[in-house]
């Protein structure tokens, strides 16, 4: 296993951004390796063979999941204090990894989807947003400070956004609005979104911290 950790990373996928800004955030250093989803590394699937990002290798195994990832990295270090937050955090962090992240894949990619599929998901992820929204009226975060959970939904909130973004940006949800231009406008997601070469055999990565 490497001396220092390899993070097979793809820019765009919300899942492998929370783990670069978990990173970010605690200051450890990685190896960054970015891939092209259509020609992945033969290194990246002999480590985790399902094949999708993130991928982390450190010298005491693989992680391949991202809330593990970012859970990893703040093990490190946690110099913002995201993870002080309420137990009720990992359990909206859930719901967004389980039921909202359905309904935008039933939104994003309908046209894998029954006709009607469309209309439903974007109802079903709405509200979602809009109980967020009545979570962040009065203040900046979710849980007051920036922690964890805001960043573990946000690239996710993010995608849902763009998706249809003139439909999205005319909705009442203004708390939702704040909260999400905060973060898109932030020093922490520009350096999280950076976008580097493709990685290529024999090459190093690019040391991301």
């Amino acid at each position: 296993m490497p001396q220092t950790p390899i993070l097979w990373s793809f820019r765009r996928c919300p899942y492998a951004m929370r783990a670069r800004l978990a990173i970010k955030a605690s200051g450890v250093q990685v190896e960054l390796r970015e891939i092209l989803l259509r020609d992945k590394p033969a290194a990246m699937l002999e480590a985790s063979p399902k094949g999708t990002v993130p991928v982390l290798e450190t010298e005491t195994g693989v992680v391949d999941e991202s809330f593990d990832v970012m859970r990893w990295a703040l093990a490190q270090g946690d110099p913002q204090g995201w993870l002080n937050m309420p137990a009720a955090g990992f359990e909206l962090i859930a719901g967004v990894d389980g039921p909202f992240k359905s309904a935008l894949d039933r939104y994003k990619y309908h046209v894998r989807h029954a006709a009607g599929t469309r209309e439903a998901a974007q109802a079903e992820g709405a509200a979602f947003l809009w109980k967020l929204d009545g979570m962040l009226a009065g203040q900046d975060w979710l849980y007051r400070s920036q922690s964890l959970a805001d960043m573990a939904i946000l690239p996710f909130v993010r995608q849902f956004a763009n998706t249809e973004r003139a439909w999205f940006d005319a909705q009442d949800w203004k708390n939702l609005l704040r909260w999400l231009n905060a973060f898109t406008t932030s020093d922490a997601f520009a350096a999280a979104m950076i976008k580097y070469p493709p990685w290529q055999t024999g090459e190093d990565g690019v040391l991301f911290s």
